[in-house]
């Protein structure tokens, strides 16, 4: 019986022995667990503090810096402070909140600045006609009357009148005003007329056909877009200089007007900005235009694309600026002779200058 005693002791020992081991075992399970938990719970809390983080970057710094940058390209957008800590899945949705945000400023001051468009161009059509209306009395008096001040309030009336064709233009609305053929270098008058310091604008006729003229649909958008290019002109140059335009006939490529300023020139930024406007840009939001309104380039660029004009502007030999206005070819034509010529104009000189340096891209003709 002994025997049975010693073998019930032996598996006494060893349930007892692996009860022991099984618990050993149980306690460091649990322990690696919790240690694992531990671990995965620091993960999830740093995750969550790095997304809202990510959240309050994107509220205080990059919606702000996305809708600055539609007004300032050189602006920069942050991105993710700390992609690695934040899943791709939140990450995309915070870029794609801030894309959202772009377009949604987009939209809205798209449908702001038609607003604003729709109102000033009814409102420049009513000064306008209240305009011609004061300039058509005037013209009377100065019949009248023998007074200066007629004449300063009649050139008073006229820059008014000016600028509100320009906002009209820049409103897409009609110029307001409608023409017959008009003779090239009468136009150019007519916009030396419109500006202030216009006694400062010297002309050169170097067409080789005087009666030259411009189609009627296209006359008084030309004097519109000449008119602010010489204003341009006169405003960045000092007093005491000049500006010169030179009117140009070219074989086949239409004619130019070239206007020369000795002013301050431009930076490449500026010169950039500005042909840019000139071109005719799809679409100049009005307040994309600064504070007042910087609005010349954007109304020849509006007249270039709806007219057919081309306009470019480069560094002039003079120390300011230089710009170009091509009229095409198809809308030019010549006078008949029983067509009397402005005794203002002045006639065409016997030498030709050199041709004004095209706009990049171009092919020029000799004249």
């Amino acid at each position: 019986m002994a025997w049975i005693v010693t073998v019930i002791a032996v598996v006494v020992a060893i349930a007892g022995f692996t009860r022991a081991y099984r618990t050993g075992l149980s306690e460091q399970q649990a322990v690696t667990r919790a240690e694992l938990a531990e671990r995965q719970a620091k993960a999830a809390e740093a995750r969550t503090a790095a997304l809202l983080d990510e959240i309050r970057q994107l509220a205080r710094r990059r919606i702000p810096a996305a809708a600055l940058a539609l007004s300032h390209p050189s602006a920069t957008v942050p991105g993710l402070r700390e992609a690695a800590e934040v899943d791709g899945g939140a990450a995309l949705l915070l870029t794609e909140a801030v894309q959202a945000a772009r377009t949604a400023v987009l939209e809205e001051r798209g449908r702001v600045d038609a607003a604003a468009r729709a109102a000033m161009r009814g409102t420049s059509a009513k000064i306008q006609s209240l305009l011609n209306q004061s300039q058509q009395l005037l013209h009377e008096l100065q019949h009248e009357y023998d007074d200066p001040r007629i004449l300063q309030l009649d050139f008073r009336n006229e820059l008014a009148l000016r600028r509100t064709q320009s906002t009209a233009v820049l409103c897409d609305a009609w110029p307001g005003l409608a023409r017959q053929n008009s003779p090239l270098v009468e136009i150019v008058l007519g916009a030396q007329s419109r500006v202030a310091g216009y006694e400062r604008i010297k002309v050169a006729n170097h067409l080789r056909d005087e009666r030259l003229a411009l189609a009627a649909r296209a006359a008084e958008p030309l004097a519109i877009a000449l008119a602010e290019l010489l204003a341009n002109a006169t405003a960045y140059s000092h007093p005491d200089t000049d500006v010169q335009v030179t009117v140009q006939q070219s074989g086949g490529r239409g004619a130019f007007l070239v206007v020369d300023d000795a002013g301050i020139g431009m930076d490449e930024d500026a010169l950039v900005r500005a042909r840019a406007l000139l071109a005719g840009p799809a679409e100049v939001l009005l307040t994309e235009l600064g504070d007042p309104p910087q609005t010349g380039f954007a109304v020849v660029g509006r007249l270039v694309v709806q007219y057919g004009f081309e306009c470019h502007i480069e560094p002039s030999p003079f120390g300011g600026m230089r710009t170009i206005l091509r009229v095409p070819a198809h809308l030019l034509t010549v006078l008949d002779e029983d067509r009397d010529l402005s005794a203002l104009a002045p006639a065409p000189v016997s030498a030709a200058p050199a041709q004004p340096a095209a706009p990049a891209g171009t092919q020029t003709t000799a004249p």
